[in-house]
């Protein structure tokens, strides 16, 4: 086995490693090259946790995706019939892009490319920066095999950012907005060379050219990383975030509350409903402090699919329905905090642990986190095994929460405190009383 493919598997989960296969099975079956591209392989390769597979094939790509719906059970989230590339989800939650390797020419700054059929290596070339532009083959005949046409490996073991392209930035200025996402994620620097071809992409004002619905993908990109107001300011110092949203500046710039978001968002596990839950609460914090004129400007300034808005604005609405019930008299045993907060939507408890500002709810949401989720996680496989029933049947399941609601309500009995007996006394010194000396 390549040392390629043990280091992907390694970094990958039991879900993810089962989309590769399914993905490539789907591929071979249609007579295709694919190959793993993009941040799955930048992240491996940087040995950080791989979020997203992104997947290139020599061939009909929307072809293979819709064989992969088919055949998988993946859902198709969207799709681009110019770059011949869709976005799936399949039931474990794992989310992959497959996509046609390409080349893309640009009549003009910011304009629609023109997309043309192309080998991985003339797609690698074509790419942002270096660390996106590598590649692994999953086919029979090459598996494993790492293809990295712009030394992408040394830039990622230089922890650089280095643009591919002097123009990259005039045909899509996009990847000025990716570039410091990435900066801030990756914790990398910028290559000298590439700091001038920004400087001359912003001199030349192609930043004004971002198409209004790339905002509202990059906001939505924002709203999923772990250091949200960290970039949201670096938006800000470049002047970029003026160029969709003038409001969000100054004292309405709501950097303290994105701060305080994150830390929330550490309280959450990391997996990818949790992750995909942030928007809502994110878009809340960001514009929390504009007025609703402001809010609509921004909506359509962004071109913002309506999915968005709602997850945004009806999110303290839906969100009030637990904090009425963590709020209620009635809850007096740690087994009904746990049963409300386990059912919750993850959006819903990340707006209420930043929004609420009752003390019983917050500490309820506070002992949920700290104390009855890791009492949970402590119950061995044994012990599991000891719950009756079938798993996946109504009587295993009332069983289940009986037995969590007794491991949670349970009072731990204080051991006995054993006082030792106090030790005999000392025998009586004899004292010698002497006659004084004259």
């Amino acid at each position: 086995m390549s040392d390629y493919i043990y280091m992907l598997e390694s970094h990958l989960s039991p879900d993810q490693n089962r989309v590769v296969e399914d993905v490539q099975a789907a591929a071979g079956h249609a007579g295709m090259n694919i190959f793993l591209t993009g941040g799955a392989m930048r992240d491996m390769l940087a040995g950080f946790r791989i979020r997203d597979l992104d997947f290139v094939v020599e061939g009909q790509a929307l072809k293979v995706a819709k064989a992969i719906c088919e055949n998988g059970g993946a859902r198709l989230v969207s799709s681009d019939d110019n770059r011949k590339c869709a976005e799936l989800v399949f039931p474990s939650g794992v989310t992959a892009q497959v996509a046609m390797s390409r080349q893309e020419k640009y009549a003009r700054t910011g304009a629609k490319p023109h997309v043309t059929p192309a080998t991985i290596q003339e797609d690698l070339r074509g790419r942002d920066f270096t660390c996106n532009a590598i590649a692994l083959s999953l086919n029979r005949a090459s598996r494993g095999l790492l293809l990295d046409p712009m030394n992408g490996l040394a830039d990622i073991e230089r922890k650089e950012l280095r643009a591919i392209n002097t123009y990259g930035f005039y045909d899509d200025p996009t990847r000025l907005l990716r570039l410091i996402r990435l900066q801030v994620r990756l914790e990398f620097g910028v290559e000298e060379r590439t700091k001038m071809q920004v400087a001359n992409a912003r001199e030349a004002e192609v930043d004004k050219l971002i198409p209004p619905r790339a905002w509202s993908e990059e906001l939505k990109r924002i709203g999923t990383e772990d250091r949200p107001s960290e970039i949201v300011r670096l938006l800000d110092e470049a002047g970029l975030l003026a160029q969709v949203a003038p409001a969000l500046s100054g004292p309405k710039l709501n950097l303290a509350g994105l701060a305080k978001l994150e830390k929330l968002i550490r309280l959450l596990p990391d997996d990818l409903p949790a992750r995909a839950a942030r928007l809502g609460p994110f878009l809340y914090v960001l514009t929390e402090k504009l007025s609703p004129k402001e809010k609509s400007a921004l909506v359509k300034a962004t071109e913002m699919p309506k999915a968005d808005v709602d997850a945004w604005q009806k999110l303290e609405a839906k969100a009030k329905k637990l904090e009425t019930a963590l709020r209620s008299p009635r809850i007096r045993k740690a087994s009904q905090v746990y049963q409300i907060l386990s059912a919750a939507a993850p959006d819903d408890i990340l707006f209420t642990m930043y929004h609420s500002a009752l003390k019983p709810v917050q500490e309820r949401m506070k002992n949920y986190f700290q104390k009855y989720v890791l009492t949970i996680q402590e119950i061995t496989p044994e012990e599991w095994a000891s719950v009756p029933g079938t798993p996946g049947t109504p009587k295993y399941a009332k069983a289940r929460d009986e037995f969590i609601a007794h491991r949670l309500d349970r009072k731990v009995k204080k051991p006995v405190e054993v006082v030792p007996e106090p030790p005999p006394p000392p025998p009586p010194v004899e004292v010698v009383v002497g006659r004084r000396g004259r």
